[in-house]
């Protein structure tokens, strides 16, 4: 990715344009810096536009901070208010996704905390998709998925987005890599990061998990009780049907064994 290139994504996300973008693109980059380590800051200062590269490439030490002082860093020298300054940082880590790569992005989000998550997951669904990445083809939106999820389970948005994430990565581990390679087009780009992590962590192959080593890992991924993950499972499934379609799901449905079938009842 050239210069303009990130700097357009940053107008286009953040809705600002000329001097202010360089300004607030090169600050938010120099904040991120202190709030990660060293090694993770060169990762990511390695694919970005050359002319960045000095913005986050820290000049303090690590610090601890959450994502309300993280904004606040940003909108005081810029003299925003926190809904302007997360609108613009918002459209710096968009620009930063589709510089970086979702690998690297999920590298940078696991140093941050989860109050950070809500920000950076909007940041990607805002950002356009990588040119390698599958086109689109399900029936709901990254918002029509995460609401309907949100209203059968009876959670805000922002607990829905772990929880969608945590079953979506334990159902990429336990399906057979042709069956999750068709449905990867078929979720919402946001969304497939973590179905690939999931993925990943298979090699290849379908890993076999009883339901409840499989709730067990959703509970501990979403930081919830195994009573919340079963919730999950059978809120996010029916949706999963909606997104994906009836052939889709049941093929799905027909790689995990019998013993999920009481967990699956209301889906």
């Amino acid at each position: 990715m050239d210069h303009q290139e990130f700097i357009t994504i940053v107008e286009q996300v953040a809705g600002v344009s000329g001097e202010e973008t360089e300004q607030v693109s090169c600050l938010t980059l120099r904040t991120l810096a202190h709030r990660i380590s060293t090694g993770e800051a060169e990762d990511l200062g390695e694919r970005l536009p050359e002319t960045l590269r000095p913005c986050i490439q820290p000049e303090a030490p690590f610090e601890k901070f959450d994502v309300d002082e993280f904004l606040r860093r940003i909108a005081e020298p810029l003299g925003l208010d926190p809904q302007a300054a997360e609108q613009r940082v918002r459209g710096v880590l968009a620009a930063l996704w589709r510089a970086v790569g979702q690998g690297e992005f999920d590298d940078l989000r696991s140093e941050l905390p989860k109050d950070f998550y809500p920000l950076l997951d909007s940041a990607a669904a805002a950002a356009p998709p990588p040119e390698d990445e599958p086109p689109f083809m399900g029936n709901l939106s990254y918002d029509e998925f995460l609401d309907r999820v949100a209203e059968r389970a009876g959670v805000d948005r922002d607990r829905v987005v772990h929880a969608v994430e945590a079953v979506l990565e334990m159902l990429g581990l336990r399906l057979s890599a042709g069956q999750a390679q068709d449905l990867i087009p078929r979720l919402p780009v946001p969304l497939r990061p973590a179905f690939r992590r999931g993925m990943a962590r298979s090699r290849g192959g379908s890993v076999p998990l009883s339901p409840d080593v499989f709730l067990h890992d959703i509970a501990r991924r979403a930081g919830g009780a195994r009573g919340d993950a079963a919730r999950d499972v059978r809120a996010v499934f029916p949706v999963l049907r909606e997104a994906i379609g009836e052939k889709e799901y049941h093929d799905t449905v027909a790689q995990l064994p019998g013993e999920y079938r009481p967990l699956l009842k209301q889906g």
